[in-house]
């Protein structure tokens, strides 16, 4: 049974405060996540000076603070990552992080990353793309948000060039508004991107609520990514459409029971039904009173539990043959009057 890889994404949900931000990788912890993930990035090689910011953003932020500032206020520094890596190991969680530029890409492959989550943007961000794919990574996990099938194509087409295996591969469909409308989740373009592209395949979650990830755990995501925050009111972009550690915990163990619950596959009675096959079941037992020699009838039979004596689907068989022996109301008809027929032995 195939486990689902599970990030809380801490991303820039720390405000840019590192106790804030190991307070997340305790809940990311606490929540049972299979890693904790931040972001990366330089504010002047990610946005310039005069970019707007995103409606969500408008909403979250200071309406006079610039696109730039607020990414310049968010930046996590080189050493803030190496100390949080270093206290991830500590809690036995895997640190990632999402780099948006190439120096980023460098600094994290220097530090021994080797699982690589990129955003949505990377899709058609060459650089970063062909960056990643020279670190040799043992795995590549790709939001492929606001994109189409081309697009995707083309970006998997660079990581493909520059060394990466395909089967290192994994998709994340993802919608990038925050909060994302159910009617925009589109959840099940995860399967198209596995069937186009025959690669592993999972989703980055931006809708409230804990619904749509377990959906997508049902549905065969190998990589479930959802927005963890110590709390929503908090001032920040993405605090809003996040979970607060309670929610990730339920989202978490609703995910694992789906994953018990998926089973292999085989249909056969499961060991804790298998008591309630006799208790369930019916058997072929004397309706009234038989005499050695009578003939076995509608107007002599009939079906009753316990399930522990000649199936019910013998039915047919049994009519017209004469009884080997006496049999009083209710008792179970013997497995031996039609003995010579195999079927018949079959138990339910």
């Amino acid at each position: 049974m195939s486990h689902v890889f599970i990030i809380a994404e801490a991303g820039v949900n720390h405000n840019g405060d590192l106790s804030i931000a190991k307070r997340l990788v305790d809940a990311a912890v606490e929540c049972g996540a299979d890693a904790v993930k931040f972001q990366s990035f330089k504010a002047e090689k990610l946005v310039s000076r005069g970019a707007e910011k995103a409606q969500y953003q408008l909403k979250t932020t200071p309406k006079d603070e610039s696109h730039f500032d607020m990414l310049k206020r968010l930046e996590l520094s080189e050493r803030d990552a190496v100390i949080l890596k270093d206290y991830c190991y500590a809690k036995g969680i895997m640190f990632m992080s999402t780099p948006f530029d190439e120096i980023n890409v460098e600094f994290l492959g220097s530090i021994g990353m080797n699982v690589w989550k990129l955003s949505s943007g990377a899709v058609t961000d060459f650089l970063v793309l062909k960056s990643v794919s020279l670190q040799n990574p043992h795995r590549i996990i790709l939001s492929t948000g606001m994109s189409d099938l081309e697009e995707v194509s083309n970006a998997i087409q660079v990581l493909l060039r520059f060394g990466v295996l395909k089967q290192s591969i994994t998709l994340l469909h993802c919608n990038t508004e925050y909060p994302t409308p159910f009617k925009d989740v589109n959840l099940r373009a995860m399967l198209t991107l596995k069937e186009v592209f025959g690669v592993e395949v999972g989703y980055s979650d931006h809708t409230m609520g804990i619904e749509i990830p377990i959906a997508a755990a049902v549905l065969g995501a190998s990589v479930i990514e959802k927005h963890i925050t110590l709390d929503r009111r908090m001032q920040g972009p993405d605090h809003r459409a996040s979970l607060e550690p309670e929610e990730f915990k339920k989202m978490v163990l609703s995910i694992r029971n789906v994953e018990i619950a998926l089973g292999d596959g085989i249909k056969r009675p499961s060991e804790s039904e298998k008591k309630n096959i006799p208790v369930a079941r019916k058997s072929i037992v004397a309706l009234k009173e038989i005499k050695k020699g009578d003939v076995f009838s509608s107007e002599n039979l009939t079906c009753k539990r316990p399930g522990t004596g000649l199936t019910p689907m013998a039915w047919e068989e049994l009519l017209g043959r004469k009884a080997k022996r006496d049999y009083f109301a209710d008792e179970l008809i013997d497995i031996s009057e039609i003995s010579n027929n195999k079927k018949a032995h079959e138990r339910i």
